[in-house]
């Protein structure tokens, strides 16, 4: 208790509150169309590759759009970035609901749903960008928990939908996004941490092999968790003929796991290292996707899935645990590029999972393929953590002390000097 009260008296709490509160909104309009997809593909008669790329079409819009976001966040600030933002998905929603009638307005639809999938790296810089290096997981964490707005769209939207039509929660999710935009408003202050960068030298980050590094981690876990996210109702409609409101309740209870422990994989990889909280967290992820393949009852897959879930998302705070560490005058560009490349491999789950089905009559082989890509992710890490703990991080991948990570440290020699003068965290 005492450490979360420090925690909280050493950043801004409402502008946490603000940022966690638009990626929680913003979330829940990304996956709108996974979470209603039984109703659209059978109001369009889809085919399972057709299901698959519908609800594949918002992932890849959205990652598309982050990296431009954080771009323009540097330029006018990221709560401004997040306003017009929200704005700009309003006018969206209402598209949807005065438009939408046929399947190719409906993948157009799936573009402006990647609006709100590009909140992602300006709402984490934005919550954390008041908090010093020791505390960024635990306040990324708290931010990033926002993509628990895939339980408000799974829990809400099939009855709604149900009740009053699909089109019609379009229309209802325009006027919910009214709420985020006046506690931004009101209550969000610009960090101090912004510091002016010419458009080349944000771009850096693009070339960076550590980037891109951490750009197929993020691949597996939150590609791993929107790609889920999207397809689950689907899944459960499909393979086990349960109703589309309770394929929707089902979903809920794999992604309120993955929400919630994402706060938990921030705070712990504050302790032990967000390096080797990744490694054990992509240990589970392979184990559940290839008991996965086996496809068992109902009842055992929604708990493998909650399990997935809760992995999916400690790994997700554990990864930006790293990133500000990493990046520290460039959050919010470096976590929308990881960002854009990890909502990417999202769309991999969807149409591996379409595919597989369509032409095998089985989900199985599109959980072992997500499988094999983890472990070849997992081997990656473990290479390339040697040098991360010689450089710019300690060992595990705990914080510096002292810095916020303004010099680059040379040599192994040096870190070793840094090590003994007792300049880490933890140590």
């Amino acid at each position: 208790m005492a450490n979360l009260k420090t925690f909280f008296k050493s950043g801004h709490t409402p502008t946490l509150f603000s940022a966690f509160l638009y990626f929680d909104f913003c979330f829940a309009v990304w996956v709108l169309n996974g979470a209603m997809a039984p109703f659209i593909s059978e109001h369009f008669n889809l085919s399972p590759a057709q299901k698959g790329f519908m609800i594949s079409v918002p992932i890849m819009a959205g990652a598309v759009m982050r990296f431009p976001l954080g771009v323009l966040a540097q330029y006018i600030g990221r709560k401004n970035a997040a306003l017009v933002e929200m704005g700009m998905i309003f006018v969206a929603m209402c598209y949807g609901f005065f438009v939408v009638t046929s399947y190719s307005e409906m993948l157009a639809m799936g573009v402006l749903l990647g609006l709100a999938g590009a909140s992602f790296g300006v709402a984490l810089s934005l919550g954390s960008g008041w908090f010093p290096a020791q505390y960024k997981g635990l306040a990324m964490g708290i931010a990033g928990a926002g993509n628990s707005g895939t339980v408000l769209a799974v829990l809400f939207a099939p009855p709604l939908a149900m009740k009053y039509g699909w089109q019609s929660v379009y229309g209802l999710a325009a006027l919910t996004m009214l709420l985020p935009i006046l506690v931004m408003l009101i209550f969000a202050k610009e960090p101090p941490d912004r510091e002016r960068h010419s458009l080349k030298e944000l771009l850096k980050c693009l070339i960076e092999k550590d980037g891109w590094s951490f750009n197929l981690i993020y691949i597996i876990t939150f590609g791993g968790f929107i790609g889920l996210a999207n397809f689950l109702p689907t899944f459960f409609y499909d393979q086990f003929h349960v109703t589309k409101v309770q394929a929707g309740q089902l979903t809920m209870l794999a992604a309120v796991m993955g929400s919630g422990i994402r706060i938990l994989g921030g705070y712990v990889s504050d302790r032990i290292g967000g390096i080797n909280s990744l490694t054990a967290v992509f240990v589970v992820i392979i184990a559940m996707m290839l008991f996965g393949a086996t496809l068992p009852a109902l009842a055992t897959t929604t708990i493998m899935f909650m399990l997935c879930f809760a992995a999916l998302g400690a790994g997700n705070g554990a990864l930006f645990q790293l990133v500000p560490l990493r990046w520290p005058t460039t959050t919010a560009v470096a976590g929308s590029m990881i960002g854009e490349i990890g909502a990417l491999g999202g769309a991999f789950i969807p149409n591996a999972m379409g595919l597989s089905k369509q032409y095998t009559g089985t989900f199985a082989y599109g959980f072992i393929a997500f499988a094999i890509l983890a472990v070849a992710v997992l081997i990656m890490l473990r290479i390339v953590q040697r040098k991360w703990t010689t450089s710019w991080v300690a060992k595990g991948g705990k914080a510096l002390m002292n810095h916020p990570r303004r010099f680059m440290i040379q040599s192994a020699e040096e870190y070793e000097m840094l090590q003994r003068q007792g300049r880490f965290y933890g140590v």
